[in-house]
């Protein structure tokens, strides 16, 4: 199985990344780029809401990985988009991270009033080369087809929580029709599935770990992950999934495992917002 995907902007993006989603601890975040590099991850993913752009700016100038081989994606958050800061909060961002470009720049939240006008100042990004995909983050159908009204730039990404116990099918079909690729943030749903029976019996068969099941379920799903973690062993164990194949059957049944559980908070700001 390939590691890439081409994006719909021609840029290939790796198809496993580290989330460093609360990795704001001393150094803790530089550590854990260190330790995904070597266990062959190029792909990083922060924002500014992580309060941590600073130490992975840090960690990728110490990883050791030339900046053109490693794919790094930030977002802006939704202050920044009410008050209409598009291009300061990308300066800034991009100053934290010390780079002169993003690989991927996403719009965190459809915040009601503002994310249309916002993807409009990004499309100015992406013109100027600083930012050379852009994309979306928790967006539902409504959101993407309300997009599609007002741009002709269609998203390179979907960014949302992803994983066997919330398996969005139906967004899922829509981003693949529309040449969208669907990412996965908490592929992992923040260890909710670990004790599953089911990923147990499936872990023994293809003598993986749960975790690595479902990480390759999403991966078979066409859908790229981004598993977070600062421990060096399960970093290097979330990078091993690209050694198998889960089975028709198998796939099958883990699709029926889905609760529609949301493991990751929505924004108090955007709690009395339907998602």
């Amino acid at each position: 199985m390939r590691k890439t995907v081409f994006l719909n902007t021609d840029r290939e993006m790796p198809l496993l990344g580290l989330g460093v989603y609360k990795a704001t601890g001393e150094n803790e975040v530089e550590q854990a780029i260190c330790h995904a590099a070597k266990a062959g991850y190029r792909l990083i993913d922060t924002a500014s809401a992580y309060a941590n752009e600073d130490g992975v700016g840090r960690g990728i100038a110490q990883c050791g990985v030339p900046r053109k081989d490693l794919f790094i994606t930030t977002k802006i958050w939704n202050n920044a988009q009410r008050l209409g800061d598009v291009e300061g909060a990308f300066k800034r961002s991009l100053e934290r991270l010390q780079l002169d470009y993003v690989d991927l720049y996403l719009i965190h939240w459809p915040v009601p009033g503002c994310f249309l006008n916002t993807w409009k100042e990004m499309e100015k990004l992406l013109e100027s080369g600083r930012a050379q995909s852009i994309g979306v983050s928790n967006f539902d159908i409504r959101h993407l087809e309300e997009l599609a009204k007002y741009s002709d730039i269609i998203p390179a990404v979907n960014q949302i929580e992803f994983h066997p116990y919330w398996y969005q099918k139906e967004l899922l079909e829509y981003c693949k029709d529309r040449g969208i690729q669907v990412q996965a943030y908490a592929p992992l749903a923040r260890g909710a599935y670990m004790d599953n029976d089911i990923m147990c019996v499936l872990a023994t068969k293809y003598a993986k770990t749960p975790a690595q099941i479902g990480l390759r379920w999403s991966l078979q799903k066409g859908v790229a992950v981004i598993p977070k973690s600062t421990n060096p062993e399960r970093i290097q164990d979330n990078s091993e999934i690209f050694d198998f194949e889960l089975e028709e059957e198998d796939m099958a049944i883990i699709d029926t495992l889905n609760q529609n559980l949301r493991t990751a908070g929505i924004p108090e700001d955007l709690r009395d917002v339907p998602f």
